[in-house]
């Protein structure tokens, strides 16, 4: 299941920069994460400083 990302996330980048696959972009307000792109390899919630991703 792919990771997503909640209200928490303060749109920083990190995550985006951390995406292997760029399956990260800015949505409206905060990032998220592309479902169908996602690996699954949870780089972006080890390097999330909020925390604001999980396994969805």
């Amino acid at each position: 299941m792919a990771y997503v990302i909640s209200d928490a996330c303060v749109s920083c980048g990190t995550c985006a920069d951390a995406c292997p696959v760029s399956a990260i972009s800015e949505g409206d307000g905060q990032y998220v994460i592309d479902a169908g792109t996602c690996i699954e390899c949870g780089t972006c919630a080890g390097v999330c400083p909020t925390g604001a991703i999980s396994q969805g």
